[in-house]
């Protein structure tokens, strides 16, 4: 659409003191044309010779000084024409006001014809109501300044851009159906067989079980995740991940969070079997931690758009340190022989960390989190890549299947010594 400027009068009224207002602004629209219609201010008789008592405050003193030196390009204390047009050109307005306008205004604010406006006459000119068209937005620009906006008192007010995301709608149920599905599977096995659950020989720890003797049957580097080691270690897990998975989902959606959550299941199952190749895997623990660390991923980029974003790191960093230094002492320092898989746990960390950076919602993305981003991006699948390939190139890295059977049975009543949970 073109905008067309023509010089024609307004409405115009005065007010009170005989001053002439302008009233409105006609605009009209020929076809894809928009006319703007200014008032013929060479009309207005007298207004150059009438001056505008205005009483400001040492406030709105301060503030027109500012727009008066900002636009005094040559520092001479004065404004020319050439000045005043870049004043009038400096918001919206850019080209609609044509320069014949602009010399009027300038001629009618010079009270002492001088050719020059002077900080006295700049500010009546701001004030006088027959520039408002012109100049309004610099009185309303000062009001917002020095009066606060009235809140509506219906609406609940949120402390950060992020917080304001969080929504029921979609509905947060990934991590819900997950969790449903653990605890079925887990009645499935007890209902087979009472405390088989402890010892993983139901039907269903068979045949989801990660096992290195059968990694030929991919799925299991998934499934493990839905067989659990007693009733303790199912609701702990569940748990977790409820917590710390809903209020992903609320802000993220629930398919972005279950992106992160199989990617550290994903990443457990193969970090374990690379450095543990005779151990066999249960639990959903490499999910979790990567719900743990997704929130620090989202903390990091979206840190300028959080509330205290520097306190909620330090506290996911406390619960990490803490697992990590209670793993150090029980394994180091009391010698404890529990079968718990802590390389899956540092292993679905990194993923979550690494997958949250590019799959969760960045707010207002800048160029450095951009770069985080591809670094992320690259290095995920680098690893990813390296052990996925370890997995299947070398199948003579793994033991083959007949020590399984040597070791124990398909349904073995007894945790062998290459079991582990996590």
């Amino acid at each position: 659409m073109s905008t067309v400027s023509t010089f024609c009068p307004g409405e115009l009224e005065k007010d009170g003191r005989g001053l002439l207002i302008l009233k409105k602004i006609n605009i009209e629209r020929v076809g894809e044309t928009e006319l703007v219609m200014y008032p013929d201010l060479s009309k207005m008789s007298g207004a150059g010779d009438q001056q505008i008592e205005v009483p400001i405050s040492h406030q709105q003193n301060r503030y027109y000084r500012t727009i008066f030196e900002k636009y005094d390009k040559d520092r001479d204390g004065l404004i020319n024409i050439c000045e005043l047009r870049d004043l009038i050109e400096s918001a919206e307005y850019e080209h609609d006001i044509p320069s014949h306008v602009v010399k009027q205004i300038h001629k009618l604010a010079d009270i002492d014809n001088n050719r020059k406006i002077d900080f006295d006459e700049f500010v009546e000119m701001l004030n006088n109501p027959e520039f408002e068209f012109a100049f309004g937005r610099y009185m309303n620009r000062f009001i917002q300044m020095t009066i606060p906006p009235r809140r509506p008192t219906s609406e609940t007010v949120t402390d950060g851009i992020y917080e304001e995301e969080y929504t029921c709608y979609p509905p947060a149920v990934g991590m819900i159906i997950i969790s449903l599905i653990e605890i079925i599977f887990f009645c499935v096995d007890e209902a087979a067989e009472r405390n088989s659950t402890k010892s993983t020989s139901g039907p269903i720890a068979n045949l989801f079980i990660y096992s290195p003797y059968r990694r030929s049957q991919a799925w299991r580097f998934i499934t493990y995740m839905f067989v659990h080691v007693g009733a303790f270690h199912l609701v702990i897990n569940l748990l977790v991940q409820i917590l710390l998975g809903i209020p992903l989902e609320m802000v993220h959606k629930w398919w972005r969070v279950l992106i992160v959550y199989f990617a550290g299941v994903l990443a457990g199952s193969l970090a374990t079997s690379i450095t543990d190749p005779t151990v066999r895997l249960a639990g959903a623990s490499g999910g979790v931690y990567s719900l743990i660390t997704a929130h620090i991923s989202t903390i990091l980029m979206n840190w300028d758009e959080m509330t205290y974003p520097g306190l909620q790191l330090f506290v996911y960093l406390i619960v990490i340190a803490a697992d990590v230094g209670t793993a150090i002492y029980n394994r180091y320092v009391l010698d404890v022989g529990q079968h718990i898989g802590y390389v899956a746990h540092l292993a679905g960390a990194v993923a979550g960390l690494l997958v949250g950076l590019n799959v969760l919602r960045n707010l207002e993305v800048t160029q450095r989190e951009r770069v985080i981003w591809w670094a992320s991006f690259i290095i995920f699948f680098s690893l990813m890549g390296t052990a996925i390939i370890w997995n299947f190139a070398w199948p003579s890295f793994w033991p083959p299947y007949e020590m399984y059977v040597v070791n124990g049975n398909q349904n073995n009543q007894s945790k062998p010594n290459g079991f582990s949970y996590n």
